[in-house]
């Protein structure tokens, strides 16, 4: 399920406070985190995009083919590669949303409980009745 603009906003202050309070686990967390790995991705295309257009220009200038056909290609790959970065992400953020779904109509269907919460409920009152007769 998303979250609300005010809960991402707590989340990301609590994340930051504890970037600073433990800067290694927060390495270790950040590394695990696939919003960071797709926007260091597309710096990175942003990048090729910008030293490719750099040499279709430069080459443009100089008169050198061989310059325009590396920008040209990197130019290309570097598009490619923030395409296909993009379609990813949006993809991982599509299936998380239907997971979240799926989870709020098992949650629903199920009267707001689920199995685990069901059988602790259980077990608790099985003990409360045992401890009565006794």
């Amino acid at each position: 399920m998303p979250l609300s603009e005010h809960e991402q906003r707590q989340l990301e202050q609590i994340e930051q406070a504890l970037y600073r309070e433990d800067p290694k686990f927060g390495r270790l967390v950040r590394s695990s985190d696939p919003r960071v790995h797709y926007k260091r991705k597309l710096v990175q295309a942003f990048i090729g995009i910008v030293v490719g257009a750099g040499l279709v220009a430069a080459g443009v200038v100089t008169k050198h083919v061989y310059l325009e056909a590396a920008g040209a290609v990197l130019l290309v790959l570097s598009l490619l590669w923030a395409v296909v970065n993009w379609r990813q992400h949006v993809a991982r953020t599509r299936s998380a949303r239907s997971k979240g779904r799926a989870h709020d109509r098992r949650r629903q269907s199920s009267g707001g409980r689920t199995g685990l919460m069901e059988r602790l409920e259980e077990r608790w009152r099985r003990r409360q009745e045992g401890d009565r007769q006794m």
